[in-house]
């Protein structure tokens, strides 16, 4: 059984930072697509970041690029999302994800992937 755990949300000012983690068990996705989907309070979920398949480059939503850095440690089955100059419309609860198999145009896609995590609540408040 696939579950994926997400931990490190919590509240911070905004301009802070925090890093998410999520790990993986179950089965490796050392060559699937794990990544990072949000849904603030009377939103539509929105996508956040992954890697591409065809070469293992992060891929961001235009909103939170040059903020959020995507990283993997693959041994570890895990990704990590840094989220730097936080701003109050970064807050949401935020699912990892992970898929088998995905091409670059289903990236941002919640329903191509096949495996969510709980979310972990991320909320910037002064």
């Amino acid at each position: 059984q696939v579950q994926l755990e997400e931990s490190g949300g919590g509240l911070v000012q905004p301009g802070g930072s925090l890093k998410l983690s999520c790990v993986a068990s179950g089965r490796s996705f050392s060559s699937g697509t794990m990544g990072w989907f949000r849904q603030a309070p009377g939103k539509e979920r929105e996508f956040v970041g992954t890697f591409r398949r065809r070469d293992g480059r992060p891929y961001y939503a235009d909103s939170v690029k040059g903020r959020f850095i995507n990283t993997r440690d693959n041994a570890k089955n895990t990704v990590y999302l840094q989220m730097n100059d936080l701003k109050t419309e970064d807050t949401a609860v935020y699912c990892c994800v992970a898929g088998t198999n995905l091409i670059t145009s289903s990236l941002r896609n919640g329903a191509a992937y096949n495996y969510w995590g709980q979310g972990t609540q991320v909320t910037v408040s002064s």
